[in-house]
């Protein structure tokens, strides 16, 4: 009997839980489709998660924070923020939720406390945001991770609004199968919302937003203000244009403003945000990359280590899964051993990451050796990084580095500190941030000076969030945020 008591306790108190995590989550849509606020719990997103994963997050959260963060102070702190005039912002309610606990007996109520730390967020700087146009320039797998992520964030359309994509066909049949690759994907799954092609209009309407699709040979031949689209970024992720003369085609189109290029491009800014996106001309510059997935994935991880421990030299192996560069039976290929086929082979190959990173972090040229494998998996990779250090240290306080960096400061979006024994490649797809630190493989050697970090990544989803949060940079529409 005292069994049963126990066990329909434990029961009766989880559903209590999961009553509050209804809460949170119905508060969550409101806030962002009635007021354009974002709510995050330790950079987590909380919108279009069950209430299992609502539950799952805030138990990480607890451990990571060193703290418990209950599901009950969330939902009523966000019931309160509905209750706020605040302007469109990114809150994080797992921090706010963390400092209440421990700020609680200064303040008369979870009102006060709020008013006050959410003191310069209020309404009377509202409309500082102009939402801007967005063009996808190519279609592919980073074209429609990102055509999902500006659908799913669009809210009231204060920051980035998708307009078109632009491909090399856009009859009936072709419109017919893109909306088709965007509502499934055998990686991602399929797309949370609604895909219809307006094959008349040749356009396709997602969650009830109209996007247009424009057939294009060279990108100075379209005309984006014949279709009410003006002062665009243009989002370049064919991989074709990959230089600064090449790129410049684009802002030769009307309506065209901004280039953005989803992979390392020569002569222009190359960016990883979080880092150096501060050091950027948005003024006088048009045209910018977002690095690659390797390159945003390692330089986060290697900027903390350099900035308080100082790196001698290192190498970097990336293993990587396969992309579709690569055959899928053996074939020719210009570059050596790509040809071979991608599904049933281990595949070394080149790497640039190793030198885009000095054009991140300048203090690293000449002190990293970098190449990859490209292995049988369709998404999910691996850095290893083998770095010599200047201060002598061990696991703890190297792990004890990256878990404050990931928790405070510039690169809480960058990096996600695990500390899964068990975690594998699959575990981290769909992982917002662009390195999952693996603070259960790190590895000191005896004199503390030479440590290996593994960093894993989405090379896909974790690389397209960094593109969209370089978007809103570049584009000037970037809200406030409470990290």
């Amino acid at each position: 009997m005292e069994t049963l008591v126990g066990y329909e306790k434990e029961l009766n108190a989880h559903v209590k839980k999961e009553r509050a995590a209804v809460v949170l989550a119905g508060k969550t849509g409101e806030l962002l489709y009635d007021k354009g606020i974002e709510l995050v719990l330790f950079r987590n997103h909380l919108l279009d998660i069950t209430v299992s994963e609502i539950l799952n997050l805030h138990e990480y959260a607890g451990k990571v924070v060193n703290r418990p963060i209950d599901i009950f102070t969330t939902s009523e702190l966000a019931e309160e923020i509905y209750r706020m005039d605040l302007v469109p912002s990114k809150l994080d309610i797992g921090k706010l939720a963390s400092e209440w606990l421990s700020e609680q007996e200064s303040y008369d109520s979870k009102h006060a406390f709020l008013a006050d730390k959410l003191n310069n967020y209020k309404t009377s700087e509202a409309g500082s945001i102009e939402p801007r146009d967005v063009v996808l320039y190519g279609f592919g797998r980073i074209g429609r991770l990102a055509a999902r992520e500006l659908i799913k964030q669009a809210g009231k359309g204060q920051q980035l609004r998708l307009r078109a994509i632009v491909t090399r066909g856009n009859e009936d049949k072709d419109i017919i199968k893109r909306a088709s690759l965007l509502r499934n994907d055998s990686v991602h799954g399929a797309f949370k919302g609604s895909v219809v092609e307006d094959l008349e209009n040749k356009s396709i309407i997602i969650n009830g937003q109209i996007v247009q699709m424009i057939s294009a040979n060279a990108p100075e031949d379209i005309d984006y203000t014949a279709y009410g689209i003006d002062n665009a970024l243009i989002i370049d992720n064919t991989g074709v244009f990959t230089n600064r003369e090449a790129l410049s085609r684009h802002l030769k189109a009307k309506g065209a403003s901004k280039v953005l290029l989803t992979a390392p491009g020569k002569e222009i800014p190359n960016v990883v945000y979080g880092i150096n996106q501060d050091q950027l001309d948005i003024e006088n510059e048009n045209i910018f990359s977002a690095a690659s997935c390797t390159t945003n994935a390692i330089s986060p991880v290697l900027k903390v280590i350099n900035d308080q421990l100082g790196i001698e030299k290192g190498h970097i192996e990336t293993v990587h899964a396969y992309t579709n560069d690569q055959n899928l039976l053996d074939n020719m290929h210009k570059k050596p051993r790509r040809g071979r086929s991608a599904a049933i082979n281990m595949v070394i190959t080149s790497t640039g990451a190793g030198a885009a990173v000095t054009k991140v972090i300048p203090g690293l040229k000449d002190k990293l050796t970098a190449n990859a494998v490209r292995v049988p998996t369709p998404n999910g990779s691996l850095a290893i990084l083998s770095l010599n250090v200047s201060k002598e240290t061990d696991a703890d306080k190297v792990n004890a580095l990256i878990k404050d960096a990931a928790l405070n400061g510039d690169l809480v979006n960058q990096i996600y500190y695990s500390f899964d024994p068990e975690l594998v490649s699959n575990d981290i797809i769909g992982n917002t941030c662009c390195s999952v630190f693996d603070s259960c493989a790190t590895i000191v050697s005896n004199d503390g000076k030479n440590i290996v970090l593994y960093a894993w990544y989405d090379n896909e989803y974790g690389y397209t969030k960094q593109v969209i949060r370089l978007a809103k940079h570049v584009c000037k529409v970037r809200r406030k945020i409470y990290y």
